[in-house]
C-alpha cells in the first residue's frame, strides 16, 4: 500500500511518523473541498464538481502534494475559477443567439 508519511511531535520533542494512504488522502481532501463549496453554494451541478475535484486532487497527489489541507484549498480555488470561467462562456454563448 502506498503511503504519505508526515511527522508531528505531540506535546514532546520525539518525532513520530504518521502514515495516511494515498486513497486515505484523496477521500478526505475531497470531503473538505465539498462540504466548503457545499457550504457556501457555489457547489453548482453535483456530477461537474464531483468529476472536476476528484481530478483535480488526484493531480495534485500524483505531483507529491502531502498535504489535505492545502490539496482542498487548491481544488476549491481552482472550481472557483472553473465556474467563473464556465460562467462567463455560457453567458457569451447566450448573448450572441
Amino acid at each position: 500500500m502506498l503511503q504519505w508519511s508526515k511527522w508531528n511531535a505531540p506535546g514532546s520533542n520525539s518525532f513520530q511518523p504518521m502514515s495516511i494512504s494515498l486513497s486515505q488522502l484523496l477521500e478526505e481532501s475531497f470531503q473538505i473541498a465539498w462540504e466548503y463549496l457545499e457550504r457556501t453554494g457555489e457547489l453548482g451541478d453535483r456530477a461537474t464538481a464531483s468529476r472536476f475535484l476528484s481530478d483535480t486532487i488526484e493531480a495534485m497527489i500524483r505531483r507529491g502534494q502531502p498535504s489535505r489541507l492545502a490539496i482542498s484549498n487548491r481544488a476549491i480555488a481552482a472550481y472557483q475559477r472553473f465556474r467563473v470561467s464556465t460562467a462567463t462562456i455560457s453567458s457569451r454563448v447566450r448573448t450572441s443567439a
